[in-house]
């Protein structure tokens, strides 16, 4: 076999997941048409020559790409990550060196987007709650113990960052009929229309959402964007859905109101993962929880590896990456 030049450092578990068939052809075509090979490794420290390695498609997991990792790649041009955040991998060497870094995050978009979806309407007829009684208890009903139940159709619902999965949630719910609040500083009047959105501040989101959804970036400005104080200015019964990231919710002042019954949530990411087991959260009956899945879809997962098959293609011919990742929005990332 000639000597690889696109080196794959993906289990063969979620190879299966990203790549279909031809997407796997389309990886090696490119990988011949670069000169060499195509090859997966489980780690990368598997790969013994990579001398001649132009393209290094990633995933979670991978080890840190530092000076030292880097000296084993000569030749590379091109990182291609499975996933959304390269944070915990990209170094500045990689740019210094002319590496260019993509992902594949708008493959996740519609996936998050339909979990974020399947939390709101389940939190606004009251599921949890009802379906953990039922669970838990003898009684059929208890009248009015479950709050009120709504329907979507003209409910407002807040959106907070118009990001990918939060555009994608937005389109979701304007077609079943809500009305969405758009929390956005970034977003202008204009734009907010063309979503169909009504732009608000923060507080005002909180005050008339019935569900507030949160899909803001990763910022330094939004580590616990939603605190007590935002928490508190949320409506009885109203529900509260992260997708995104923890960093963007303060979990113990969360905790602390969901206590209460006062309000619901639907959550799929934590400050610490996996969940402890004497988390309380798996303990409140006002509360729907998914580990961290939410992007995990058949489908989703098959466009993540098709937008990286694209991107190498993309590459080895000298067109512009769609999905290209600059050094400066690294630190918008989780």
């Amino acid at each position: 076999m000639s000597a690889p030049t696109v080196l794959a450092v993906v289990s063969a578990a979620l190879a299966a997941e990203f790549f279909s068939p031809a997407d796997e052809a389309r990886l090696r075509e490119t990988a011949a048409a670069l000169g060499g090979g195509f090859l997966r490794v489980e780690r990368l420290a598997d790969a013994e020559d990579t001398s001649a390695v132009r393209v290094l498609v990633t995933s979670w997991g991978i080890d840190r790409l530092d000076e030292d990792v880097l000296a084993r790649f000569p030749r590379l041009g091109l990182v291609a990550h499975t996933g959304a955040t390269v944070k915990p991998f990209v170094t500045d060497a990689l740019f210094e060196r002319g590496v260019v870094v993509t992902q594949a995050g708008a493959g996740m978009a519609r996936s998050v987007g339909e979990v974020s979806l399947a939390f709101t309407l389940a939190l606004l007829h009251r599921v949890p709650t009802m379906h953990n009684s039922l669970r838990d208890g003898p009684a059929w009903h208890d009248e009015g113990s479950a709050g009120v139940q709504h329907e979507i159709l003209d409910a407002p619902i807040a959106v907070i960052g118009a990001s990918r999965t939060g555009r994608a949630y937005l389109a979701m719910i304007r077609a079943l009929g809500a009305r969405p609040l758009l929390v956005d500083p970034t977003i202008g009047a204009e734009e907010a229309a063309e979503l169909g959105a009504e732009p608000v501040g923060l507080d005002e989101a909180l005050r008339r959402a019935l569900v507030v959804a949160v899909h803001a970036p990763t910022l330094p400005e939004t580590h616990h964007l939603i605190g007590a104080r935002e928490l508190a200015l949320l409506p009885d019964g109203a529900g509260l859905v992260n997708t995104a990231r923890s960093w963007l919710v303060d979990e113990q002042a969360l905790l602390a109101e969901l206590r209460t019954g006062r309000i619901a949530a639907g959550i799929d990411v934590f400050d610490e993962e996996p969940l402890g087991a004497d988390s309380p959260f798996r303990r409140l009956p006002n509360v729907l929880l998914t580990p961290h899945r939410a992007a995990g879809t058949r489908e989703g997962r098959l466009r993540q590896g098709r937008i990286v098959a694209e991107e190498v293609e993309a590459f080895a011919l000298g067109r512009p990456l769609a999905h290209a990742v600059t050094r400066s929005q690294l630190s918008t990332m989780g």
